[in-house]
């Protein structure tokens, strides 16, 4: 790209959310000269009234290129463009006018996301929104001012099915789950096969760990509890019949994130089973003791997954 490499703008008492812009041709296009970013903290779920959103579209109109991206990979409201001049008196409005903060940038807690959890949808194992809110209000200074090796992230998802992508781009991913059985109603299962559905080979052949049967002649799905690893698959084939058990909670995972100095990595389980009820008081005990762990042993630029691994 053309933008040139360092610089650093921002508003006042914040170390982060403002990302420099400088181009590299300045004479060649002089309307660019400096596009700088503005990372604007989402609401949990993307939530938005149109209200807000066109209090934001106007302001940027007024301050910035009117450009945005909805949403970016962080979860933030991107607002791209604007000069250096125009930076606090943006950020005044955002918050004055429109009740908006700025999310995280460089080495901090990014600006926590989520799905839309129990707000949309049924299969829901926790409070993905509750969660993502409480995150974010807790931790005000870690997504403001930098302080750490590099960046930080979580992303809450309310079932397996992982809708924010976070196995794959958090470091700390939070997936709900539940740690009983399955449910199965066999009258609504019984249903899907005589209106022709193929039991067999959409789902008990298709399970990873061959946990279901289908007894033909009884015309019952049974289950193997100790074998279900919660793929959510056969609930994705026939969510009339199947659900979560009543027992929810979350996997808490750990080291997710995209290419950058080492490659991209999975996240991989670090507590099978947590409760997740408020003030989520375990939760967070556990990533203030990984943070510090981190922030202690950590080279610059080296996220907590590369940091495990070496």
């Amino acid at each position: 790209t053309h933008w040139k490499h360092g610089g650093v703008v921002g508003v006042r008492g914040y170390g982060g959310g403002v990302i420099a812009r400088y181009s590299d041709s300045p004479d060649k296009f002089p309307n660019v000269a400096a596009f700088h970013t503005f990372r604007v903290n989402q609401p949990s779920g993307w939530f938005y009234t149109t209200k807000a959103l066109r209090q934001v579209c106007d302001i940027w109109e007024k301050y910035g290129s009117g450009l945005t991206n909805m949403h970016g990979a962080t979860g933030d409201m991107i607002l791209l463009g604007t000069t250096t001049e125009n930076l606090q008196p943006c950020f005044d409005a955002l918050t004055n006018e429109a009740g908006f903060d700025l999310g995280g940038s460089a080495s901090v807690l990014r600006t926590p996301s989520a799905c839309v959890g129990p707000a949309r949808c049924e299969f829901a194992c926790i409070d993905t929104l509750d969660i993502c809110n409480d995150l974010t209000h807790t931790y005000q200074d870690e997504i403001h001012r930098p302080r750490w090796p590099y960046k930080f992230k979580f992303k809450i998802s309310g079932c397996p099915n992982d809708g924010v992508a976070a196995i794959a781009r958090a470091d700390m991913p939070i997936i709900g789950t539940w740690r009983d059985a399955l449910r199965i109603d066999q009258d609504a299962v019984r249903e899907y096969v005589d209106n022709g559905f193929d039991i067999v080979g959409e789902v008990v052949s298709q399970c990873p760990t061959q946990a279901l049967e289908w007894d033909d002649k009884a015309k019952k799905l049974n289950l193997k509890p100790e074998e279900c690893v919660r793929c959510m698959h056969c609930i994705n084939k026939m969510p009339k019949a199947l659900r979560p058990g009543p027992d929810k909670g979350a996997t808490i995972m750990i080291g997710g994130k995209a290419p950058l100095v080492r490659g991209p990595r999975l996240g991989w389980v670090l507590i099978p089973f947590m409760k997740m009820e408020p003030p989520y008081t375990e939760l967070k005990d556990m990533v203030e003791r990984i943070w510090d762990w981190w922030d202690e042993n950590a080279r610059t630029r080296e996220r907590v997954s590369e940091l495990i691994e070496r």
